[in-house]
């Protein structure tokens, strides 16, 4: 790992150096809290490292969107009702809330939602349309209008190389709303998610955006880019693992190296993770909805998924009314939160649920950007007019949040999902414990989230008849062959899946007793929720072969097949997974992690155990253009389970939680601790 921590060295350094050549936007003079007003947000962290202001906000072209999440009238009886229809020992299991039920028992009222509205109206917003459960309100604004009603600075600033507005002093709503209004959502316009899919050329870490230097701008738009640039796979590669050994090179590792699988089919996966018998006994996943929410929309996202199905998995194709969608009307910040990149990413989860679950109904929810409200606008309309048994979520933040309050719209979803029996799943992240990545040990919201299953990723082997050979913990080393040898010596870490403890949310009652102290109490004190709950296959080295469009260097748009991985693979595999174990169930399982840490320790699981040792890997070839060997060929070590802090043992594990799904246990014992009969 001493490559590791030299990275993390230079990280640092970067980070100080930062600070030292940029200066911090000015503070606000200080002064006495007004009493007719209640403090919603202070200024973010990240605005004390980052570059001067640009340019004020208020010149910035376009309007802000922004969102006002209102509070639950009883958010304590949310939760515990959430948890009551969840809890397999509680005499309300399974009596799920109709979403017209949830709103009647726990939604805003209508007249706190006339407080709002009547305030930002009387102060010049443009209101949007308010959710039937009055969760948030919508609205859009001017800079200018903002800092006048919220009583707050807002610039334009540098951050992560690009631009961002965000409030340089703390922001605030009347003392007569502050009961009611409880986040404000979009005034920081650099909170974005990103997906977390790993495909193509990777020495860019998963995180790195655009270089951006125009001020951002939430213009609407309906015109959305063409597919990005094509990314192809280069040969040698194997068809399942060990196929193509890798002689005549050196090998520093236990094991014999191999070429990494070209990535592995729907058989394959379903074989390895023993769906496919399942499959075989009529069990396909049929009569479940499975939501899958991104940002925009890929144009071509039907054809090219029945493309995928025809060529590698003709025995299952994708019909037509299998799939729907459901689209905003316009989208927001297309080239800031490079719109055509999450093509990529929904082509990978509608593939790899139907991958899983070939007769299951699939419904893609696109959020109109990558902005937090918008993306969880798109779940609130999954989960508040019921729209599916599943909803899976391959993006996410680096790291938690400050308070519980700023990730108030996310988490009241999140309720409600659970109480209506809906099983909400994320990806738990592609940097591992975030060190390398941030200098600090984290896990990433909203995998954290105590209503959410978060699931993990595993470096994965199916042998040459479908069969599962090992797993191991997702955590890539690499080194590049140079000059016929391995460069570094001891491969530098690359990324790998999220995991670790939560410093935001407090161990919930379905981990007490499955969790190790050393886990849960990592931080020191009480104990805290600890990541991920589940796991399976994410290590793009092991991944999985998807189908796309994409934009060939002759300009045209063809449909191409490429490798992919990330947690955002392990999330969509296990929704497919639950669409089959719903059909098992005869019911709609809904929030899964009660039932998980009940079958936690038995068979049911896959255990993920090779503690720290790093004794295996695969051998890379990858084209240096990404498309052809016209500027040659890059070869690379490519380790399994070099994950730093986190690592996995017997057991519960940091990793890969309670271990992968293991074929008809898996299935059986979902059903018999749901109490199916």
């Amino acid at each position: 790992m001493t490559a590791s921590l030299s990275r993390r060295g230079l990280i640092a350094a970067a980070s100080v150096s930062l600070a030292l050549a940029a200066a911090a936007p000015a503070a606000a003079a200080a002064t006495r809290p007004d009493p007719a007003r209640v403090t919603l947000g202070q200024t973010p962290a990240w605005t004390a490292q980052a570059a001067s202001p640009s340019l004020r906000a208020a010149s910035a072209p376009g309007p802000l969107h922004l969102t006002a999440v209102l509070a639950l009238p009883d958010p304590a009886a949310a939760e515990k009702a959430a948890l009551e229809v969840s809890d397999p020992s509680s005499s309300r299991y399974r009596h799920y809330y109709t979403a017209k039920a949830w709103r009647a028992a726990f939604a805003p009222s209508d007249a706190a939602v006339s407080a709002v509205t009547t305030w930002l109206s009387d102060n010049g917003f443009t209101l949007d349309a308010v959710p039937a459960n009055h969760r948030f309100v919508s609205f859009r604004g001017t800079a200018e209008q903002v800092e006048r009603a919220f009583q707050t600075q807002l610039a334009t600033l540098v951050h992560d190389g690009r631009t961002a507005v965000a409030p340089v002093t703390s922001y605030s709503v009347p003392a007569s709303l502050g009961a009611t209004v409880v986040g404000l959502s979009g005034i920081d316009t650099s909170a974005t998610k990103r997906p977390l899919h790993i495909g193509g050329p990777d020495e860019v870490r998963a995180t790195a955006r655009p270089n951006l230097v125009a001020a951002p701008t939430a213009s609407p738009s309906d015109v959305l880019p063409p597919p990005g640039t094509v990314f192809k796979n280069a040969t040698p590669c194997s068809a399942y693992f060990g196929e193509k050994p890798a002689t005549g090179l050196p090998n520093p590792l236990t094991n014999p190296l191999t070429y990494a699988p070209c990535g592995y089919k729907p058989a394959q996966l379903r074989g390895a993770y023993g769906i496919d018998a399942a499959l075989k006994a009529g069990y396909d996943g049929r009569g479940a909805t499975v939501a899958v929410v991104d940002a925009y929309a890929s144009p071509t996202i039907l054809d090219d998924a029945k493309t995928y199905a025809a060529r590698n998995d003709s025995r299952h194709p994708l019909r037509s009314y299998q799939f729907s969608q459901s689209l905003p009307a316009t989208y927001s910040y297309v080239d800031e939160c490079d719109a055509s990149g999450w093509y990529g990413e929904e082509t990978l989860d509608v593939e790899a649920v139907h991958a899983m679950a070939p007769q299951s109904n699939i419904l893609y929810v696109g959020g109109s950007s990558c902005q937090d409200q918008d993306l969880n606008a798109a779940v609130n309309t999954v989960v508040d007019n019921d729209l599916a048994q599943i909803v899976t979520n391959s993006y996410g933040d680096t790291g938690e949040p400050a308070s519980v309050a700023d990730v108030a719209e996310d988490h009241q979803t999140f309720i409600q999902a659970a109480a209506q029996g809906i099983s909400m799943l994320f990806s738990s992240g592609d940097n591992g414990d975030e060190i390398d990545n941030t200098g600090t040990r984290q896990v990433d919201y909203a995998a954290s989230d105590p209503f959410i299953t978060s699931v993990g990723g595993t470096s994965l082997g199916v042998g040459e008849n479908n069969e599962y050979l090992f797993e191991q913990g997702w955590g890539t080393g690499k080194s590049i062959l140079t000059n016929g040898t391995w460069d570094p010596a001891t491969p530098a870490y690359l990324y790998g899946g999220g995991g670790g403890t939560s410093q935001l949310f407090k161990q919930p009652k379905y981990q007490r007793g499955v969790v190790p102290w050393r886990i849960a109490r990592y931080f020191g004190g009480a104990a805290y929720r600890a990541v991920p709950d589940v796991a399976m296959v994410g290590d793009p080295n092991t991944g999985f072969l998807v189908g796309q469009s994409q934009t060939f260097p002759d300009g045209r748009v063809r449909y191409s097949e490429y490798r992919i991985g990330g947690t955002s693979l392990s999330s969509p595999l296990l929704a497919g997974v639950t669409a089959v174990a719903n059909q098992v169930t005869g019911v709609s399982l809904g929030f899964l992690n009660p039932l998980l840490y009940k079958l936690a320790g038995s068979a049911a699981f896959h255990d993920v155990d090779h503690g720290r040792r790093v004794t295996d890997g695969v051998v890379r070839v990858d084209y240096v253009n990404g498309v052809d060997s016209a500027d040659g060929l890059r070869t690379s070590l490519r380790t399994f389970n070099q994950t730093g802090t986190i690592y996995t043992r017997p057991g519960y594990d940091d990793v890969t939680g309670n271990g992968t799904p293991n074929g008809a246990s898996f299935l059986v014992g979902l059903a018999s601790v749901a109490g199916h009969r």
